[in-house]
């Protein structure tokens, strides 16, 4: 993947790049505050536990009117959220919120961080998140990020305490209190001094603390700084940034309303020196922190002064004059990074538009790639370009640059058999249970690693050489919108999966199986296909790539048999190539490994045909397929009587309600449908409003709660033990809940009227029983259904138990005499 800031040397760099977007560029005034920017030497480093937990404010304050280098670090990728876009769950959504996160921060102009902790869902308990994550393993990543990054000061956004509300929360602020003081410590973490860092003591550690609903942790007496200020340069005041950086988490819906007017943030001191009047109070962040830096003030001052506004490239010359001087300075953290602010600045300044783009979006192991370059001279700079090099290619094509000239140039080159596969640098090697794995210590806290490809622009400007990089990037025109940038990913020669990628066994059927492949055109043998046995499960080759499975025992459970490949000699799994694609963040390729899920589970039905609305997106519609039911997805104008007279249930997705606003309109008609004897089972949803108004869900009134039972392993207390849900067509018994994963469910009711029934009670440890996490109330000649359990969840991961429940669930209205 891709890096969106990479320092090659000491004068090398790559302008921001977001992929699915244009190469950012930047205006006069932009050009002007990044000016001045190079006269302040301060750092901040935001700390808390998921995507959308930073305070965008304040980043956004810190990064462009306090002009300090600003950057968030999460200490997770939000792999375990909820997700409002799509179907993807897990390590899928963790990826999507990563480009999210990238996304927000190049509105806000802060930097991204992640350590190595997984997003294991909703946890009640800082120990739980410790100790699922490795402590000490999550620990020495935030150490690293500090030391590598070196902040004056340190913001979390939760507190160590309960009023945090989410385990992680809490947890994020334990960490960041322990290595506040474990990152100036030789002692601690000594391994990773070899890769450059040395021991860091921040001078002061703060939490911004917050009013949040019923939760008010702000008071008077701390530190207060108005952070909603107007930016005339920018046009917007902070309040509007942060509200257009939170926008680009669409994954979560955590759009704000833009905020104009007076902002007050509120701190108070976690350890270090006290401060009075400013979080950077005490902290020297000018030139004189530097050795010998009162010269390169004097320079930036004149820089300023002389700026134009309509012809920055008159800068260039006191620019390259300005980087050679500081280049002269001692070696240390301020010298490395004013160098890369000022190459930059040369950049921006000269117009130079240098692209590297391939006529494909994949290139094949052991195949070509050839790659067309785009040299323009925009501002007419002294400058002409000495070398091209690409991943071990080089060129020695030199070219005077004359003033808005387009330069174009082309290179097919070899793409190596070892070439790796373009995957996400933590999902390389397995995972632990609660944390990623990456053996390369310079790769952890990076949002993502470098492109496939890269290209570096030897450029020489008013005489000095620079060296530009780039990611090699598929370029098109899409008719509508417009010209696309996307990553270039590279491929096996050969790709593989099964379809279905799970497989239930209700009755000891026997059943198909098929194994796609796609040659991607390297010219290789065609791989010999075999799949790996397992004791519990038969398969049998029939024609071509259809395989009959059958389990050879009865016991419920869970197997797994992946797809082998015989190449050349060569067997190993097969990779199976994932794509996520949405407009508003890069195409997503990576690669898992090609296996097939075969659950076992003695389920029985009743009724066939189900109707469903989809919501915010989930995998229970092939869940439903798998269980014999026949399924039809229902849009808004298939909700009417003489469509849902025909299904045994009716099905509402998950956050059905939160998302299709027209759900109310069809209240009337759902109702009927259950009047008339129909089944119409709700999947959890957030709140009790629809598209701003009170919502109608069930036919007698609800609260829906933001109770939930966190723990997968938590007892479960059958309240109605002769109720249909429970004894038809399946028993159920304790052990249908056993091997759930991340909870037992969310958003449970409350406030319920008395003609709900409430089926379960469950409870996380030291905390009440919760009874709302599956209701079911009679009317007229049906059934309402609301459920809170996530089987979302446990159905794509091949949990027998909610196969048996949910089909007791679309039976309730089959069975009389319960």
């Amino acid at each position: 993947m891709r890096k969106s800031i990479a320092l090659i040397a000491a004068t090398v760099i790559s302008i921001s790049f977001l992929h699915a977007q244009a190469p950012q560029t930047y205006t006069s005034a932009e050009i002007y505050l990044r000016l001045k920017k190079l006269n302040v030497l301060g750092s901040v480093l935001y700390l808390a536990a998921h995507p959308d937990d930073e305070n965008s404010r304040l980043i956004a304050y810190m990064a462009k009117d306090r002009l300090y280098r600003t950057a968030y670090l999460s200490m997770t990728r939000g792999d375990g959220g909820q997700n409002l876009i799509g179907d993807e769950q897990g390590v899928e959504l963790g990826l999507i919120r990563t480009q999210e996160m990238l996304a927000a921060r190049r509105v806000d102009g802060a930097e991204q961080f992640f350590t190595r902790a997984f997003d294991f869902g909703f946890t009640k308990t800082t120990e739980e998140a410790l100790k699922t994550w490795n402590k000490e393993k999550i620990l020495g990543d935030v150490v690293w990020v500090i030391r590598k990054y070196q902040p004056d000061v340190i913001f979390t956004r939760f507190p160590e305490d309960g009023r945090a509300g989410h385990g992680h929360h809490s947890a994020s602020a334990v960490l960041a209190h322990e290595a506040f003081t474990a990152a100036a410590d030789p002692n601690r973490f000594p391994e990773q001094f070899k890769y450059g860092v040395k021991p860091w003591q921040v001078k002061r550690l703060l939490w911004n603390t917050f009013n949040f609903g019923s939760v008010n942790t702000t008071s008077n007496d701390q530190l207060k700084v108005d952070m909603g200020v107007y930016n005339p340069i920018l046009g917007k005041s902070y309040g509007e940034i942060a509200a257009e950086s939170r926008t680009n988490h669409k994954s979560q819906g955590a759009a704000l309303i833009p905020a104009r007017g007076q902002a007050l943030e509120y701190f108070t001191l976690v350890a270090g020196d006290a401060a009075a009047n400013d979080p950077m109070d005490g902290v020297v962040t000018d030139w004189s922190r530097v050795e010998n830096g009162s010269e390169i003030k004097l320079l930036v001052d004149e820089l300023l002064k002389n700026y134009s506004l309509s012809n920055p490239e008159k800068s260039v010359p006191a620019l390259v004059n300005l980087y050679e001087k500081i280049s002269k300075l001692k070696d240390g953290y301020w010298k490395t990074q004013k160098l890369k602010e000022t190459q930059q600045l040369i950049e921006a300044c000269s117009g130079l538009w240098l692209e590297a783009s391939a006529r494909n979006a994949y290139t094949v192991q052991g195949d070509s790639l050839q790659i067309n370059f785009v040299i323009n001279n925009r501002l007419n700079a002294d400058a002409s370009v000495s070398e091209i090099r690409v991943n071990g290619f080089d060129t020695s094509y030199k070219q005077k640059l004359d003033g808005d000239k387009n330069y174009f140039f082309s290179k097919s080159i070899f793409v190596s058999g070892d070439k790796p596969l373009t995957q996400p640098y933590w999902l390389v090697q397995e995972m632990s249970p609660g944390s990623y794995n990456v053996n390369d210590q310079t790769l952890i806290g990076d949002a993502q690693g470098k492109p496939a490809f890269e290209t570096q622009f030897t450029i020489s400007v008013n005489g000095h050489d620079f060296v530009f990089s780039r990611p090699v990037q598929y370029k098109f025109t899409d008719p509508v919108k417009g010209e696309i940038y996307q990553p270039v990913t590279v491929l096996p020669p050969v790709t593989g999966k099964f379809d279905p990628e799970l497989t239930l066994f209700m009755d000891g059927e026997e059943k198909k199986v098929d194994v796609e492949t796609k040659d991607h055109g390297a010219r290789i043998s065609q791989p010999k296909i075999s799949i790996s046995g397992n004791d519990a499960i038969s398969i049998k080759q029939n024609s071509g790539l259809t395989y009959s499975v059958k389990p050879v025992k009865k016991e419920v459970g869970v197997v797994h048999s992946d797809l082998l490949f015989d190449i050349n000699g060569k067997k190993d799994t097969a990779e199976e190539l994932m794509t996520i694609s949405y407009d508003h963040i890069p195409r997503i390729d990576y690669f898992r490994r090609s296996k097939e899920t075969f659950v076992t589970a003695d389920v029985k039905i009743s009724g066939k045909h189900i109707g469903y609305i989809e919501g915010a997106g989930d995998k229970v519609p092939q869940a439903l397929e798998q269980m014999g039911y026949q399924v039809t997805l229902l849009k808004e104008k298939d909700v009417n009587s003489a469509m849902l007279k025909q299904f045994d249930a009716v099905i509402a997705g998950v956050r059905a309600y939160d998302v299709h606003s027209w759900m109310n309109t069809k209240y009337d008609v759902l109702m009927d449908y259950v009047k008339e004897g129909g089944n119409l089972i709700v999947q959890y949803n957030r709140n009790n409003t629809v598209g701003g108004q009170k919502a109608r869900i069930g036919p007698y009134p609800f609260t829906i709660s933001n109770a939930r039972v966190t723990d997968e392993n938590a007892k479960v207390t059958f309240l109605q033990p002769d109720h249909a849900v429970l004894n038809f067509p399946n028993k159920i018994t304790d052990r249908d809940f056993d091997g759930w994963i991340q909870e037992r469910g969310i958003y449970f009711l409350s406030q319920l009227d008395p003609q709900y029934k409430t089926i379960f009670s469950m409870h996380d440890p030291n905390e009440p029983e919760q009874t709302g996490s599956l209701v079911v109330a009679d009317y007229g000649k049906g059934k309402f259904v609301y459920t809170g359990l996530v089987f979302f969840r446990e159905l794509p991961a091949g949990v027998p138990g909610a196969y048996r429940l949910l089909a007791n669930i679309i039976a309730l209205n089959a069975k009389k005499g319960f």
